[in-house]
């Protein structure tokens, strides 16, 4: 059977949203059961209430755990309560929004009773707290209610503390033991009112996202470049929380800008699906993005940029006419080379930040440029600090999520930000004249063309525990692909922080194995200056090497 990658989604792809909401509040998690306990991954507590890992007691106890965790950390401002488009959204914020009431905790929710993209959390808090000290218990933080690009029978919870960004793991760990300990005694100890009262609580206020990020993306972006060179955009939310963000932006701003389309559905029946024919909106993925691809490829829609985001518009796609979906590390490259040569306020010393599964033409890039790169694990909490300084004035990510500071180098988010990204490239458009696809065609000239891949190998708990406790010394080859090896890291060279896995570098070519956090495999990301038939290589030694190792 033909696989469907690509294809619109079937009556037999959609999820039952009525099942999907009664588990919800019906099912409840057999804790003996290591899936169906809380578990903050990169980004917060994730999964479904059909599987019993996403239902109202497990969001009674982490919200009950966030209470008394930002109780112990002395921050006693609002907190921001945000949700995108899954299904599953709605209900978790609402059970959230009682158990805040019943603390007394001072809630701020969307003023338009819609969705919020986690970039306008991430904002709102950092724009409540400008000026404020580390130390001052008015501080306000956050809660997104989004699993991001997961598929719509998901449902996922993050917190995000004062400094605007993802939580780091001291917070998450201490909040999933705390959440795991309610649920064991049966929520005894969270405290809860019935929603009406909550929303008509004095602690309940309303905050205007849309208006607070909208308004403000001059400090961030040319926005007039854009206008004036009347670049054509195209914006699909993907049945996102960026969905009314868009029209705003184009309105307010006066740009040529069309919402492809502005349908939010549950289900996502309008979808194609993705590689493994889930529906999954995941704006770097080719068959997640195929209705938008075709809508530029046929030239019916004359847009000169189109872009997609994810539900909670974290990470951005990006379409030219001249070469489709851009590869998100391709990207990453061309922004980075832009912004650093085009941004004049920001600090002279600022570092380029990437991930250490991001591509190495993101290192000669910044080599070009003349500025020192950072390396990081996997996790945008990494990039915090240098984005709250602007001394890492761009930090960015191999699956399409980046962000980068303001004009004058002052903070923007310290999250993720799909829309910001997506409004760059139509600034690249209007103020280089060449598309970002074409842009990476000239670096891939000045820098080499590299062959980039992601596979997954089958490991069992054991050997993921192995591999992510793996040393250097563990590693006893020399070459990799016919290549002396020049580095085998287990630490980020960026922070030296422990990356969970294994890097392996040569010359022209690198591959790093992480463990999944949620599946029995092993992710090897493999990248080669030498061509594909280098890459197959380096991918089929990383393999043998690690399976070696973890044996």
């Amino acid at each position: 059977m033909a696989n469907r990658a690509g294809t619109v989604a079937l009556p037999s792809d959609l999820v039952d949203v009525t099942a999907l909401l009664d588990a919800y509040y019906d099912v409840s998690p057999d804790l003996s059961d290591p899936g169906q306990r809380v578990a903050f991954g990169t980004s917060g507590h994730r999964g479904s209430s059909l599987k019993a890992s996403f239902n109202e007691k497990h969001i009674a106890a982490i919200t009950q755990a966030i209470v008394e965790y930002r109780a112990g950390q002395g921050i006693r401002g609002p907190l921001f309560l945000a949700r995108d488009t899954h299904g599953l959204s709605e209900p978790a914020t609402n059970t959230a929004l009682e158990v805040l009431a019943a603390n007394g905790v001072t809630v701020l929710i969307d003023a338009r009773h819609g969705y919020t993209p986690t970039p306008a959390l991430s904002h709102a808090i950092l724009k409540y707290n400008a000026g404020r000290a580390e130390d001052d218990p008015a501080r306000a933080d956050g809660i997104v209610v989004t699993p991001s690009h997961n598929p719509p029978a998901d449902g996922g919870f993050k917190y995000n503390p004062p400094h605007g960004g993802p939580a780091d793991t001291d917070a998450t760990g201490w909040i999933a033991n705390r959440a795991n300990e309610l649920l064991e005694a049966d929520l005894s100890g969270v405290k809860r009112v019935q929603l009406t009262e909550a929303l008509a609580a004095d602690t309940t206020g309303q905050y205007d996202f849309l208006s607070s990020y909208v308004d403000d993306l001059p400090l961030v972006l040319d926005i007039a470049a854009i206008r004036d060179a009347g670049v054509r955009i195209g914006a699909d939310p993907m049945g996102g929380a960026s969905v009314d963000y868009w029209g705003e932006i184009g309105e307010r701003h006066h740009l040529d800008l069309t919402v492809v389309n502005p349908t939010v559905d549950p289900q996502w029946a309008f979808m194609t699906l993705d590689w493994d024919e889930k529906i999954r909106m995941d704006c770097s993925s080719p068959s997640a993005m195929a209705g938008l691809i075709a809508k530029v490829n046929s030239g019916d829609a004359k847009f000169d940029i189109a872009t997609g985001n994810d539900a909670d518009a974290d990470r951005h796609g990006i379409v030219t006419p001249d070469a489709g979906l851009m590869n998100p590390n391709h990207y990453l490259s061309v922004a980075i080379d832009y912004l650093y040569r085009n941004r004049t306020g920001w600090r002279p010393d600022a570092v380029v930040g990437k991930t250490l599964v991001s591509s190495s033409m993101i290192d000669r890039v910044a080599a070009g440029l003349g500025r020192k790169l950072v390396e990081v694990p996997v996790g945008f909490k990494w990039f915090v600090p240098g984005l709250l300084t602007g001394e890492g004035a761009f930090g960015g990510e191999e699956s399409a999520g980046a962000s980068f500071v303001k004009l004058d180098g002052g903070v923007w988010t310290t999250d993720k930000d799909g829309i910001l990204l997506c409004l760059l490239a139509s600034e690249i458009q209007a103020v280089t004249g060449q598309s970002p696809s074409q842009r990476y065609a000239d670096l891939a000239a000045k820098y080499g063309s590299p062959s980039y891949a992601r596979i997954d190998a089958a490991a069992n708990r054991e050997q993921k525990a192995k591999l992510g406790k793996l040393s250097a010394a563990d590693v006893s080859a020399t070459e990799l692909a016919g290549e002396p090896i020049t580095a085998k890291l287990t630490e980020a060279p960026g922070n030296g922080a422990k990356i969970g896995g294994l890097k392996v570098t040569t010359e022209n070519a690198w591959f790093a194995a992480r463990p999944s956090g949620t599946e029995d495999v092993y992710k090897i990301y493999a990248e080669s200056f030498k061509g594909e038939e280098h890459l197959k290589q380096v991918q089929a030694e990383a393999k043998a090497l690690v399976d070696s190792v973890i044996a």
